[in-house]
């Protein structure tokens, strides 16, 4: 039992590790790339939003999305 977590500590210790060294070596990007980052995660947010208005309208209790609002 002790070693099956030891090795399942392990591995998401080296998985954060790959993780923060690509995010190191990662160039930092010029204002345009900012932009378009910064556009994309904005349609992220709008597209979760829209979706989860079509979810609360598309049920019976259509008026619990007014009441439920993000």
């Amino acid at each position: 039992m002790v070693g099956a977590l030891v090795g399942v500590v392990l591995v998401l210790a080296w998985s954060v590790t790959v993780l923060v060294r690509r995010d190191r070596r990662r160039s930092p990007g010029g204002p345009e790339a900012r932009r378009i980052e910064a556009v994309a995660t904005r349609g992220l947010r709008d597209a979760r939003r829209r979706a989860h208005a079509f979810h609360h309208f598309n049920d019976i209790h259509g008026v619990s999305a007014l009441r439920d609002r993000d």
